[in-house]
């Protein structure tokens, strides 16, 4: 069976870490399935919500290994490939069925395509062990493309019910369909009171489903327990729901 990618994007504030975390927890309930988390946003808030640490994260592997290269270290292209697959095995963090990755925030500048290139290319090698993998991306796109990798199979948006969170993810996905190579697309609005109340899904958007305000959510992102943790609670169930309209099997 191929791997699911599903990659989350929204505007800032909407709760996408906290989804995302969510569906890892969801994905990672059948033990006979591996979860991969990404944390594409420099953030690093899903490694929190997860309960994991995000030690060295894919931009310090980077970092390091440009460092190298300016300071005249040698080596062939498939020396440098190796070093980079064995140091982002080295940054994988595990607990149980489900395995973390943080990319972090990249300081070096300049251009260094092909070491973006192998990057991208081992995360892509490295997702293929996994039945699913999910993506806290920033709010944009264009970064999991260029930083994380070229395809995914499910692209959710997030967003709650304001007209800019909003407009933002009908912006999204229209930036998406240049950007990502993805499968399908749909909405999942976040922290709902009535949905039916003036809520204007922008045209062209599937609705996956609507997550209620949940206490318990909101409690365990001020506490910062892991989404792993927290009881059954409404705003999980109403999520449970989504995995139908995204065509995933649990």
């Amino acid at each position: 069976m191929k791997t699911n990618i599903i990659a989350l994007c929204g505007k800032g504030g909407v709760g996408k870490t906290s989804i995302s975390a969510l569906i890892t927890r969801i994905l990672a309930e059948n033990p006979g399935k591996k979860v991969l988390a990404i944390d594409a946003d420099p953030s690093v808030g899903l490694a929190s919500a997860l309960g994991f640490h995000a030690g060295k994260t894919v931009d310090d592997i980077r970092n390091g290994l440009i460092a190298d290269i300016t300071g005249g270290m040698s080596g062939d292209k498939g020396e440098i490939v190796s070093r980079l697959d064995y140091e982002m095995f080295s940054a994988l963090e595990e607990k149980g069925n489900i395995a973390f990755l943080a990319i972090g925030r990249p300081e070096t500048e300049g251009c260094y395509c092909q070491v973006n290139n192998i990057l991208r290319d081992i995360i892509s090698a490295i997702a293929e062990n996994f039945d699913h993998v999910v993506i806290d991306g920033e709010a944009g796109v264009e970064q999991i493309n260029r930083r994380v990798m070229e395809r995914v199979t499910h692209l959710v948006l997030v967003s709650d019910e304001s007209k800019k969170g909003l407009t933002v993810a009908g912006t999204l996905l229209s930036v998406a369909e240049n950007a990502v190579d993805y499968e399908m697309a749909g909405l999942i609005l976040n922290r709902t009171r009535n949905v039916s109340d003036g809520a204007v899904i922008p045209e062209g958007i599937e609705l996956l489903g609507a997550l209620p305000e949940d206490d318990i959510i909101r409690e365990a992102d001020i506490g910062g327990t892991s989404m792993l943790h927290i009881p059954e609670c409404p705003a999980l169930q109403a999520l449970r729901t989504c995995f139908a309209h995204m065509r995933i099997s649990l």
